[in-house]
């Protein structure tokens, strides 16, 4: 039986700091493309998207129509790498100021999300700074944990206090927390709408995990 989370736990999932709810999923197919990675990592990542995303019930691409890949992940040493690649700055509203600012913070990763007119996601870019912290972690839990990031808009503190992540103590394998998992599939209900911006979104997210588990 999975562990289920409680209405005001999931509500505090989307909850933003000034207390504002906020949730969204994709929209569209995801077409992952990763930056800064070996071939053998590029593999772990892909596979970790496509994993959570099965498991959404949500379909990935070859191409999307309008910028090729949707889901950007670059992965890199220091901030400042961000300025050099190429048309970045494009896509990224005020990337030096981005780079400031998260360099300022000592900040590990960043995520920027694009929504289309139903205020689902269409695309985004997850930056992953691989210093001290990061190098600590295998390659599996850094490509999970990203996945799991991308697949909505969570708030900053939905996973500050517990991973999304556990360690089968059988195994030492790294999986997705089975209610982390069951919160991702209700959220991916065809009947819940891609977007929602009222707080009795989490009961109706609630209900699904209930009816599904």
């Amino acid at each position: 039986m999975t562990s289920m989370l409680t209405p005001d736990q999931i509500e505090a999932h989307f909850t933003r700091g000034d207390g504002s709810y906020g949730f969204s999923r994709w929209g569209r197919p995801i077409v992952p493309v990763v930056f800064g990675v070996e071939e053998a990592t590029l593999e772990t990542v892909k596979g970790a998207i496509e994993a959570v995303v099965t498991l959404a019930g949500h379909k990935m691409a070859e191409t999307d129509p309008e910028l090729g890949a949707n889901l950007m992940l670059f992965f890199f040493r220091e901030w400042d790498e961000l300025l050099d690649v190429p048309n970045l700055d494009k896509m990224v509203p005020d990337l030096p100021a981005l780079v400031a600012r998260l360099k300022a913070g000592d900040a590990s990763q960043y995520r920027g999300f694009r929504f289309d007119d139903q205020g689902a996601i269409q695309a985004c870019f997850a930056f992953v700074r691989m210093g001290r912290d990061m190098e600590k972690l295998s390659a599996e839990t850094i490509a999970l944990t990203q996945a799991v990031l991308a697949m909505a808009t969570w708030a900053d503190a939905a996973f500050a206090t517990q991973s999304p992540l556990a360690v089968l103590p059988e195994s030492g394998e790294t999986v997705l927390r089975p209610e982390v998992g069951a919160l991702i599939a209700a959220a991916y209900d065809p009947v819940l709408p891609v977007a929602a911006t009222d707080a009795s979104h989490a009961l109706r997210l609630f209900a699904r995990m209930q009816a599904a588990g």
